[in-house]
């Protein structure tokens, strides 16, 4: 099937609209919408797989032409039948397919009969695991008919399928599939002028075609009766010296990973419009690029990114299982691919496997040679574009690519040494990007892109609704995370936890959430624009689908809150700021490093200008060319004197010649000189009295509060006659998964059930304070792709902490390792003073939190403040402070 610009002598009957339909798992018979998959259009069809039929009748036009009928896309395998007489069968439910109708039914009403098959996890013929299914694993299946069905009506000798290749030289080259006749061929320009005609197609001086000039031409294929026109363009996208040159000039790509999911659709975009509209919408967001994920979209998704501008990553739907049958079908179907979208300028790279989905990679040589092998065709099938080999994660790696892509997730300020230490290594050449077993073919001087990163925020529930109510995806993703990835009832959550307390409502928390996503994106590009190696990366991802929820727009595809704030960090040319810890002293100097990194755009000379409560200063930054990182050396800022602890903005302003080229700001939490009387504490542990006692305390047997890093029987006995104790329960002492040194009684002695010891285990939570302490690593507590929200309640005693609620990159340095449980819902808005949750809400664990024990009390932390020398972290000295205070109370 040619897809067209425009046509004449050729008369098309959509057939889209309501069909009859039975599926086999009920045999009910319904009216259903086309197109659509059947599980969006039925609702107690949404995890079905299985048969189902589509029936409807249809007028056939007269005689004297050819009447075919064309199916965008059906999934899986199509059986069509007219008047009960099977036609034809397609075996991808991916790619077109035509069915002639026989000259005899020309003038009839037919009864045409769609049978869909939709293979699930029992079917053996096909596998399910063996088809190209991609996100179908994760978000459900979309089976039936779900691209558009027409009745096209052609002269006879008409034109079959047009692939073109135009050179930014000017040179077009075409192949055609006729049915007959001499096609006379012409170029035609965006204002319909003729500018190459005749076999040797030539445009002079062509407007080449880029995201910021979308230039297009038709290619005019006239056979008499049956003209069309077919839009391309002229662009190139290649890779030189560890760059990616579009049009033979550095290209950094500025992506994100699409999806292509939709609010109600599914697989099926609403409509043209809502195509146009979210590629604005992209446009606006900075990027450039759109990684569509493991899905072959609707062609009219890559006719948008042809007229509006936008590069697209486009990879193959993905198997789970490797097989002979399996590698037929990828082949398959990226020869369709290749068929139906190779005249896009749009597209720019190919994708062959990603994250080792379906190949195993580690362990199997020969998947590494069908890898690379596959690679070979591929690039020499498709010359004009890039290939990635396989898209990989840890754990797995590159054989032969022409990209150097990699993907990790680390939350932040969780996971903040980590992200560094990651991006510097992958900047540096790291070899793990590539096989370790001897077998790969690395040139050296493949791009290095970061085709994966981010992490979740969330979205407004009234804002995803469809049709006035929660949306049944909200019921899925209860496998996914440990179960944090399941939406439904996330207000029932948070109200049950008390958490208006700290963020007053649920949209203050949402609020919160999408801001703390935000920061991790602005943090996480800065680190790699810092780095002139790293050439491109894709944000997972442009928008959020059913339950997974990390998208720079939500699933009705409203922008996240810091949508105009992410525009001006993902740019072509940007201010990047090296922080090494944001917090700073009042009336001290605050020094950083600065950094201008440029894309494709080179910058003249220059002023970077900056100003912090109401401190000034400017810096001269000369000419910078292209695909640049200009380091322009450390940045002092005095900070005025202060009698608070507060939130400071610093700005960054790059101008040439009065006119601003890039903006950028730094958000440091500034604390005021500590001062004041310090109760006398009780610190047993030496190195602990002498960590408080370099901060300013007076440590003493008689103090007010003993502190301790964790609890023995002694200490309890204390508490139980009233004293009070702060434990700074930062994992550095042993303990039995709570915070006692001491292991808890057997319980039932006699029993050996369990082991060779008589009694079972007790409980962590049994003993005194009745707490459990939890490492994060290895828990969904982590804090990698799905965010955990770490919160402090900024009143009392930490009201003076400042920033908040959610914990923001000043607190990288003491961010916990370590989280509590034991503590019921109803605590959450009380006992606990610090915590977070997971996701959707889910899996609450507590920082800091108080409990009562006899006539005593203890305040527990899990913040880890004595990493550093004392006083070298101001958060760390305040939140030693505040929670002294605190078990005071």
């Amino acid at each position: 099937m040619t897809q067209l610009a425009t046509s004449s002598g050729r008369q098309v009957l959509t057939l889209d609209g309501d069909w009859d339909f039975v599926h086999a798992v009920d045999g009910r018979a319904r009216r259903i919408a086309v197109p659509m998959p059947w599980q969006a259009a039925v609702a107690d069809l949404r995890q079905t797989a299985g048969t189902a039929t589509y029936r409807r009748t249809v007028a056939v036009p007269g005689p004297g032409m050819s009447h075919i009928l064309c199916f965008g896309a059906v999934s899986y395998l199509a059986t069509v039948r007219v008047n009960g007489a099977v036609l034809a069968r397609h075996d991808n439910g991916w790619l077109p397919f035509e069915v002639a109708l026989p000259d005899q039914l020309a003038g009839s009403t037919i009864d045409l009969e769609v049978e869909c098959h939709l293979p699930g996890g029992a079917d053996t013929d096909p596998a399910f695991a063996e088809i190209p299914h991609g996100k179908q694993s994760w978000y459900g299946p979309a089976g039936g008919i779900w691209q558009s069905v027409k009745l096209e009506s052609r002269p006879r000798h008409h034109l079959r399928h047009c692939a073109i290749v135009a050179d930014p030289s000017g040179h077009v080259r075409v192949e055609l599939e006729v049915t007959g006749g001499t096609p006379a061929l012409s170029v035609l320009d965006a204002d319909g002028r003729t500018v190459a005609s005749g076999p040797d197609l030539r445009v002079a001086n062509p407007a080449l075609w880029s995201p910021d000039a979308p230039n297009l031409y038709r290619l005019r294929v006239d056979l008499g009766q049956d003209v069309t026109d077919h839009v391309f363009g002229f662009r190139s996208i290649t890779t030189h010296g560890g760059q990616i040159l579009l049009n033979g000039q550095p290209f950094y790509m500025r992506g994100a990973l699409d999806q292509d999911y939709w609010p109600v659709g599914l697989a099926t975009p609403p409509s043209l419009a809502a195509l146009e509209d979210q590629l604005r919408k992209a446009k606006a967001l900075g990027l450039n690029c759109l990684r569509c994920h493991i899905k072959i979209p609707d062609p009219r998704y890559y006719e948008v990114a042809d007229r509006l501008g936008m590069l697209i990553w486009t990879e193959i739907p993905n198997v789970a299982f490797f097989s002979d049958a399996a590698a037929t079908a990828m082949r398959t179907t990226m020869e369709g691919i290749l068929r139906r979208d190779g005249n896009h300028p749009s597209i720019c790279i190919w994708t062959l496997i990603n994250e080792d989905w379906g190949t195993r990679l580690c362990e199997d040589a020969d998947h590494r040679a069908w890898l690379r092998a596959e690679y070979d065709w591929l690039k020499a099938r498709d010359p004009s574009r890039l290939v990635v080999d396989n898209s990989p994660c840890h754990g797995n790696f590159h054989v032969k690519t022409d990209l150097n892509d990699f993907h990790w997730y680390r939350s932040l300020p969780e996971r903040r040494a980590e992200w560094d230490a990651l991006t510097a290594e992958f900047a540096a050449g790291a070899d793990w990007t590539f096989t370790p077993f001897g077998d790969g073919e690395r040139r050296g001087d493949e791009p290095l892109i970061v085709s994966e990163f981010g992490v979740w925020g969330l979205p407004q529930p009234q804002e995803v609704q469809v049709d006035g109510a929660e949306p049944w995806w909200m019921e899925t993703g209860q496998t996914w995370g440990d179960g944090v990835a399941y939406p439904h009832g996330m207000t029932h959550r948070f109200d049950a936890l008390g958490l208006s307390r700290v963020f007053g409502d649920l949209r203050g928390f949402v609020d919160c959430a999408q801001d703390y996503q935000f920061m991790n994106l602005k943090y996480q590009i800065e680190s790699m624009r810092s780095r002139a190696k790293i050439q491109g990366y894709v944000v997972t991802e442009f928008t959020d689908v059913h339950w997974e929820s990390n998208g720079l727009l939500d699933m009705n595809r409203n922008p996240r809150r810091f949508a105009a704030d992410f525009a001006g960090i993902n740019a072509d040319v940007v201010i990047v700021p090296d922080v090494p810890r944001y917090t700073g002293i009042a009336g001290a100097a605050f020094r950083f490093g600065l950094s201008i990194a440029t894309g494709g755009q080179a910058v003249p000379d220059s002023v970077l200008q900056w100003s912090c409560d109401g401190c000034t200063g400017q810096i001269a930054v000369p000419a910078t060319g292209a695909a640049m990182v200009r380091q322009l050396g450390p940045v002092s800022v005095d900070l005025p004197q202060a009698s608070a602890n507060h939130m400071a903005e610093i700005t960054l302003r790059l101008v040439a010649g009065g006119q601003q080229i890039a903006e950028n700001r730094v958000a440091i939490a500034v604390y005021a000189v500590r001062g004041g009387d310090l109760p006398t504490v009780n610190i047993p542990d030496p190195a602990l009295a002498q960590w408080f006692c370099d901060l300013g305390y007076s440590v003493s047997p008689a103090g007010a509060v003993t502190v301790v890093p964790a609890l023995d029987p002694a200490a309890i006995a204390a508490l139980q006659g009233g004293a009070r104790y702060l434990v700074l329960a930062d994992g550095t002492v042993p303990t039995h998964r709570n915070l006692r040194t001491d292991a808890g009684r057997r319980e039932q002695p006699g029993l050996r059930i369990v082991d060779d010891t008589p009694g079972l285990p007790a409980n962590p939570e049994a003993q005194l304070p009745n707490i459990t302490l939890n490492a994060r690593q290895g828990t969904i507590w982590r804090g990698d792709w799905i965010a955990g929200f770490s919160w402090l309640r900024r009143e009392g005693v930490f009201a003076s902490i400042p920033g908040g609620p959610l914990l923001d990159l000043s607190f990288d340095r003491v961010v916990p390792h370590h989280v509590m449980g034991g503590f019921r819902a109803w605590e959450y808005g009380h006992q606990v003073l610090s915590g977070l949750v997971v996701g959707w809400c889910h899996k609450p664990a507590a920082l800091i939190a108080d409990r009562v024990v006899g006539r005593g009390k203890v305040t527990a932390s899990t913040f880890r403040l004595t990493t550093e020398a004392a006083g070298a972290d101001p958060v760390a000295a305040a939140m030693a402070d505040a929670l002294i205070r605190q078990a005071m109370v």
